[in-house]
């Protein structure tokens, strides 16, 4: 697995929408944010254009990405935000082109389908990372939050540190023990959805993280289910599970018909057997951490520590 450079001050940046539309109103302040950073910016035509749901249509968001990874001035890539539409681009993405040109490339959500191909197809280490126009211009954006994110794109290289929780969280142990391997996984919609394609996530031997926003819990039911089904979590090592904002029960006044978010994981996951750390300040929440997603972590749920190692 290749590291991508580490970003500087005065390096510049691709910004892209491989998914949903960006608010008008919210495109200069991204861009403002990354600025602030130190970064020139590259706006990317997705970040202004609109095609229903999606930011452009399929061919020019698939082209874009593939031009900011050709293109030898652009040192890093921030995907803009989140939303619905990175899958359906895969296709028609440069795979060799861009395993040839491994650079910073950020995002979370719905770039989750970019970060497995990446990681897997390209053989390049990517970050599970707040976004410009959601988080980086939001009031709450907080110091935790900015140092995780500029330590991990600015010093790709560096091993042998924690991944810790923000201060006032604590992370707890759904089953005790100790796992080592490749950190992937992401949104666990969009890593379910990838099951059955030729970009089918691979998680034989690996630390699976998995986060999620606004799904019932039936619906969080449904997809640890089918990764049951699939084989994917009895592959795993171990798995961190980070972030559920918003997933909540169907029918909030009839609680007998619902079950927790908690039962669900005690019913699907822990007889697995496999060393579960739950509650990570990671995923549609802020504070959250940057994780670099491809590189080697260990968690032990004694400590209740994530430590990078390679």
């Amino acid at each position: 697995m290749r590291i991508p450079k580490s970003l500087k001050k005065g390096d510049t940046i691709g910004l892209i929408g491989a998914s949903s539309p960006t608010p008008p109103e919210n495109l200069p302040k991204a861009i403002e944010a990354i600025e602030k950073l130190g970064f020139k910016v590259v706006v990317g035509e997705t970040c202004r254009e609109r095609h229903g749901y999606l930011a452009g249509k399929d061919d020019l968001r698939a082209r874009e990405v593939n031009e900011m990874f050709r293109n030898p001035d652009i040192d890093g890539i921030f995907c803009i935000r989140g939303g619905y539409g990175a899958a359906k681009i895969l296709p028609s993405l440069d795979l060799e082109m861009i395993k040839s040109n491994p650079k910073v490339f950020a995002g979370y959500s719905d770039v989750t389908a970019l970060h497995i191909v990446f990681n897997q197809q390209c053989d390049f280490v990517t970050y599970h990372s707040p976004m410009p126009s959601t988080e980086f211009i939001k009031p709450g954006m907080d110091e935790y939050t900015w140092n995780s994110f500029i330590s991990s794109v600015m010093d790709t290289e560096r091993t042998d540190y924690q991944l810790e929780n923000a201060e006032g969280t604590e992370m707890t142990t759904l089953v005790a023990g100790e796992a080592t391997g490749q950190l992937v996984g992401g949104n666990l919609t969009l890593v379910t959805s990838s099951l059955g394609t030729p970009y089918e996530i691979d998680t034989k031997g690996k630390i699976l993280f998995l986060e999620d926003i606004d799904e019932y819990e039936r619906s969080i039911d449904r997809m640890l289910t089918q990764l049951k089904l699939a084989g994917k979590l009895d592959d795993a090592a171990g798995i961190l599970l980070g972030a559920w904002t918003n997933c909540g029960p169907q029918n909030p006044d009839k609680p007998d018909q619902s079950l927790s978010l908690k039962t669900i994981f005690e019913e699907i996951l822990v007889p697995t057997g496999k060393p579960i750390l739950m509650d990570i300040t990671c995923g549609h929440v802020l504070p959250t951490l940057t994780l670099p997603l491809g590189k080697m972590v260990t968690f032990n749920t004694e400590t209740k520590s994530i430590k990078v190692i390679g």
